[in-house]
């Protein structure tokens, strides 16, 4: 069954597109450039909603509403092993676009048929500077959802289907603190923690559509150990917090 788009993810799509120039430059990638990668921001109705199936979903009862895709990297990845994160990875040459590359992957990754998924926009670049990648958001309307499944588990520990109901939830929400000096956006359900470059998309696009609920950012939390200085994240950390300098 077809699941019509939201109006707030256009709404989001819109006011991303709009925004002053200023809100990207920090993370603009050089003139140089670098390896470039996409990634997939997957939203969908909630599991139990129209059009709803199949995946975990994450938080309780299913309901109205609508949710978005995460997975958690395998463990045993080189880098960020156990991080939660969007579908995605690098452009291939037989990718026609970074689009093309975030449904591929999305497909590879999870098992997302890209012909039930809606290309809503293309969003800014993001220069991730230790790794030299140039990374592409995708933002996307999963309208006709099935079943999802870590389809790659040298790549996915496990995909979920996460309710924007539970990550909007401001008990469910903090500031990640890091010993770098590094502070941004996380979230926690299910036992994971969502924190860095893929809690501050999330974020954006929440705040871009309308839909954050008053949250306390003075509530700070540190990271795991696992990501302390010189841990799996810790590259990704210094992108965020040079960018913020």
């Amino acid at each position: 069954m077809t699941a019509a788009r939201p109006a707030w993810l256009d709404r989001a799509r819109d006011a991303i597109l709009a925004a002053d120039q200023g809100y990207f430059a920090t993370f603009a990638p050089p003139p140089e450039g670098g390896q470039r990668s996409s990634v997939m921001i997957l939203f969908g109705p909630s599991a139990g909603s129209a059009g709803g199936s199949g995946g975990t979903s994450v938080g309780g009862s299913a309901g109205s509403g609508e949710d978005v895709v995460l997975t958690e990297r395998a463990h045993t990845l080189r880098t960020q092993p156990g991080d939660i994160s969007f579908p995605g990875g690098k452009r291939e040459p037989s990718d026609t676009s970074a689009a093309a590359a975030a449904l591929r992957e999305t497909q590879e990754e999870v098992g997302i048929d890209p012909a039930t998924i809606d290309v809503v926009a293309t969003l800014p670049d993001i220069y991730l500077s230790p790794r030299q990648f140039v990374v592409t958001p995708v933002l996307g309307w999963w309208r006709e959802p099935g079943p999802l499944d870590a389809v790659d588990p040298v790549e996915v520990h496990r995909a979920v289907r996460a309710p924007l109901a539970d990550l909007l939830d401001p008990a469910a929400r903090f500031t990640v603190s890091h010993p770098s000096g590094y502070r941004g956006p996380g979230f926690e359900f299910d036992g994971l923690f969502v924190w860095g470059f893929t809690a501050g998309l999330l974020s954006a696009v929440l705040d871009f559509g309308g839909l954050t609920v008053p949250w306390d950012r003075s509530v700070e939390r540190p990271l795991p150990d696992r990501y302390r200085p010189g841990g799996p994240q810790d590259a990704l950390t210094k992108t965020a917090t040079e960018g913020r300098a």
